[in-house]
Order: C-alpha cells, then sequence, then structure tokens
C-alpha cells in the first residue's frame, strides 16, 4: 500500500480475514494461526474492511416488519419491545388491521398465565382483539369506561370480555361510560362494586394494550366524544396526546385536567406503575403524540408502522 492506495492483495487480505470471521465463524485468533499474522493485524485488518465499505452487515427478514426501524425505535426508546409493520400509509381501516395481527402476535408470544393483562379501549386495540389466539388463561382487567361510537364497534367491556372467554382467564370488567357531566358523579361511579373490584386489579396488571391519540379532531376519539368546551380547555392546557385518558404535553409530561376527574378510567400513577404498557399508534398526524407519549416514560413497547416510526426517529 503505497501513497494511501490500497493495492489488490491487501484487499483481498481484507476480504480474506472478513469471510472467515464473519461468514465462517472463526476467531482472530485461529484466523491470525491461519495467516501468519499477529492477532492485533488481524483485527486491524477487519475493523479496516468494515470501515472502508469492503464488508457490509445486513440485518434482514423476509416478511412485514421493519427490523431495523424496529431495534432503532427500541434502542432509541430503551422499549422493552417494538414491531414495525413495513406496510403502506394506507387508510386508517387498513393501518389498524395491519397493526391489529403485529399487535396479537407480539402478545402471543410474550404472555403468559402469570401475567394480568389490562385492556384500555381503541379502535387499534379492538383490532387486536379480532386477531388475538386465545391467551393461557390469562386474566384481563378493565382499564376504562365504554365510549358510545356511531359505528357501534366493540366497546371496553366486549374486548376484556372477548379475551377473558377465549383464554378462559378470568374478566375483571364493569358497565360505566368513559367520561359522565360532573366529578360528582363519577366518585359515585367509582364506588360502584363491580367498577371497584376491577380497579383494585390495577396493581396486579403486568402488561397492558393501548391507544395513542393526538389532541386534535378525527386524532383522538376521546377529543372527538368530547364537548367543545372541554377540546378547547385541554388545547388551552397545552395537552398534546392522550393515552387511554392519561393527558401529556408535548414533552411527554403528565396535564392536570378537570376532564379527568370525570372519567371512569386508569389514571397517570396507575398507568405508571404497569410494567409494560405497550401502545399501537397509526398514522403520521399522531407523530407528536406519539414522541410525547414516548417521552413520558409510559410506553414500554410500541407496535407500529414504517412511515409513523421513520417520522418519530427523525424529529427525536
Amino acid at each position: 500500500m503505497k501513497d494511501g492506495l490500497v493495492g489488490p492483495a491487501h484487499v483481498v487480505l481484507m476480504a480474506s480475514l472478513a469471510r472467515g470471521h464473519f461468514i465462517r465463524g472463526r476467531s482472530k485468533i485461529e484466523l491470525a494461526e491461519e495467516f501468519g499474522l499477529s492477532r492485533f493485524k488481524v483485527a486491524r485488518l477487519i475493523d479496516e474492511a468494515r470501515d472502508s465499505g469492503l464488508v457490509r452487515i445486513e440485518i434482514r427478514y423476509h416478511g412485514e416488519i421493519d427490523v431495523d426501524l424496529s431495534a432503532r425505535l427500541r434502542e432509541r426508546f430503551e422499549l422493552t419491545h417494538s414491531i414495525v409493520v413495513d406496510t403502506p400509509e394506507d387508510d386508517a381501516a387498513s393501518l389498524r388491521e395491519h397493526l391489529g395481527r403485529a399487535a396479537a402476535e407480539l402478545l402471543s408470544e410474550v404472555i403468559t398465565s402469570e401475567d394480568v393483562l389490562g385492556l384500555a379501549w381503541a379502535r387499534a386495540v379492538s383490532a387486536m382483539v379480532r386477531s388475538l389466539r386465545p391467551l393461557p388463561g390469562t386474566a384481563v382487567v378493565q382499564l376504562t369506561g365504554a365510549l358510545a361510537l356511531p359505528d357501534g364497534r366493540d366497546t371496553s367491556v366486549d374486548v376484556v370480555r372477548d379475551v377473558a372467554t377465549s383464554s378462559g382467564g378470568r374478566a375483571h370488567l364493569f358497565y360505566a361510560p368513559f367520561t359522565v357531566p360532573d366529578a360528582a358523579t363519577a366518585a359515585v361511579l367509582r364506588q360502584q362494586p363491580e367498577v371497584a373490584r376491577a380497579f383494585d386489579q390495577l396493581p396486579s396488571v403486568t402488561k397492558a394494550v393501548a391507544g395513542i391519540g393526538l389532541w386534535e379532531p378525527g386524532q383522538s376519539t376521546l377529543y372527538d366524544a368530547s364537548s367543545e368546551l372541554d377540546r378547547e380547555e385541554l388545547r388551552r392546557l397545552g395537552v398534546c396526546a392522550d393515552i387511554s385518558g392519561v393527558f401529556l404535553d408535548a414533552a411527554g409530561e403528565p396535564v392536570r385536567t378537570e376532564l379527568a376527574e370525570r372519567m371512569i378510567g386508569i389514571n397517570h400513577e396507575q398507568m405508571r406503575a404497569i410494567p409494560e404498557l405497550i401502545a399501537i399508534p397509526y398514522g403520521v398526524a399522531k407523530a407528536p403524540a406519539v414522541r410525547a407519549a414516548l417521552r413520558s416514560g409510559l410506553i414500554g413497547g410500541i407496535v407500529t408502522h414504517t412511515a409513523l416510526a421513520q417520522l418519530v426517529l427523525d424529529d427525536t
């Protein structure tokens, strides 16, 4: 090698050492003996092969999962689980179905009979439940009251009952709305036996699944179900995201709201105590809310899609 130029013999030597190490699984000491070099020179040449681009290491998976984005998202936010589905930024219903299937596969893989599963209602959680195989006798706890939706799709009661029934686990559910007109009514409802019994189970929840909403029209089911007065008040308070009724600002800090006092559902402290909360966000418009949720420390796992994951990583 003269004047910084790499000769063909040097290139072939680097390639041979790299091939022996990365493909044949030979140790650097074994290669040093084989080629008559010091192990330090072998290590230097292998590093040079990588740094020069002669060797390129790829981790590839022929399936729907973008393993690179999944790993980057997991490492960036120190998540327990991260699944990024390589699916087009299509309509919301299609995204929900793709992510629902991926979340169902993840939950089936990681849940055990010793776990207690918490389910907060969201359209994506409902899609997951439709794809979920029976779990191993796992108990299921309802985390939020029900919202009346125009399309009449599954409520929080339905998703908890369906998972528990198919799995043979106990269902801790209650019939109560998610929001009520005043705090006094909410306080009375929380004392109702079935509601109180379900909330008594919250300290036992080991894994939970929820959606993430952006506090904007069409981006949060709770926003769309709220009054215009509540929408404006929460916007004034700086609410960016809601995770099943837990409100966060853009930095991921909890926001205390009067609306929360009128809700029948898990609160910020109870949510933080859950070892792993898996969120299923979709739609690139929700990127600010997803960033807020990930910054909050509430999220331990995520199932999302390529466009949203890339946007979250690029802007953090």
